[in-house]
């Protein structure tokens, strides 16, 4: 197979692996961390309104959300690409930092969630994807 098809194809599929992992653990952490009494969490209107009422415990399943989606998507590239590995699981963790950035403008967060959440659930989790299929 030709190495751009492949490298194409590994990144389609570490995209959607990352997205399919972000999404399993948000829709687990309501069960694991129930949101405050009184908050839909079920729409961007519900969280929006009631933000304010979440505690720091709230925003650890969104931040492991966040960076496992990353790790799970670079490491995914990293195995399946047939070169440059290291250029795109970073460019994973890349692409879900847009959508951290995007999340950030539509649904605002605490300033501490926010820097936390740039700093290390993206980038630094596609260097990690790598790293951990590197020899």
């Amino acid at each position: 197979m030709n190495v751009t098809v492949k490298n194409i194809l590994a990144v389609i599929t570490g995209i959607a692996v990352g997205m399919t992992v972000n999404m399993g653990v948000i829709m687990l952490s309501g069960s694991i961390i129930p949101p405050p009494e009184g908050i839909d969490n079920t729409t961007m209107e519900g969280l929006k309104a009631g933000m304010h009422l979440f505690e720091p415990k709230h925003f650890i399943m969104p931040f492991l959300a966040h960076a496992l989606g990353s790790l799970a998507g670079a490491f995914v590239v990293a195995k399946l690409a047939a070169s440059n590995q290291l250029k795109l699981a970073v460019g994973i963790g890349v692409f879900f930092l847009l959508g951290g950035l995007a999340n950030i403008f539509m649904l605002p967060s605490p300033t501490w969630f926010t820097v936390l959440d740039l700093g290390i659930a993206y980038i630094p989790m596609g260097y990690l994807g790598w790293k951990l299929t590197s020899k």
